[in-house]
């Protein structure tokens, strides 16, 4: 399936479709922890947001969004401005197919081209096939925030794991991320 899988950046006019592929995972799971599905317009924000600084891809065929990826702030404080957390978006008929990896092989380079140094990842359990494929672009496991989230009647861990966007040892003053 990847060989047709166009990779370009999002615009505010894929709002909703890229908000049908999210709509399940608010409404039905908690691989979001939001409790109530954005607007078309709120997400179209969302998009502008972060096309501002970071990266926001879609992967497409046939004109056919079939999932998203992005990056957006770790943290809010300064000194936290080179760390990016990341996430991945694939519709259901569409997983297992090398969607989510077409993108983040093009996320990951990108955002370490803008100058960010190190992508986080923060992950609802049990989700077996997102570690995988984060383990599969080089995250390692940091950690995991137990009974951190309540969503669905019940409490939930989030597994963080975490991957160098910048492979040098260097450490002098680094240059300001962002586009």
């Amino acid at each position: 399936m990847t060989d047709d899988v166009r990779i370009r950046p999002a615009v505010e006019a894929d709002a909703p479709a890229l908000l049908a592929i999210y709509r399940p995972f608010v409404e039905e799971t908690a691989v979001s922890f939001e409790t109530a599905v954005p607007t078309p317009a709120e997400f179209a924000a969302r998009i502008t947001k972060t096309r501002a600084r970071w990266l926001w891809l879609v992967a497409e065929t046939d004109g056919q969004c079939l999932g998203y990826a992005y990056g957006s702030t770790h943290r809010e404080r300064p000194a936290y401005r080179w760390a990016v957390e990341v996430s991945a978006y694939v519709a259901p008929d569409c997983r297992r197919r090398g969607v989510g990896s077409a993108l983040y092989r093009a996320l990951l380079p990108g955002l370490a081209e803008q100058g960010y140094r190190g992508a986080f990842a923060g992950i609802a359990l049990p989700n077996e096939p997102s570690i995988a494929l984060h383990r599969r672009h080089g995250f390692t496991s940091i950690g995991v925030f137990e009974r951190i989230g309540w969503k669905l009647g019940r409490w939930h861990d989030v597994a963080w794991m975490q991957r160098r966007l910048d492979p040098t040892d260097d450490d002098g003053p680094p240059r300001e991320p962002g586009p």
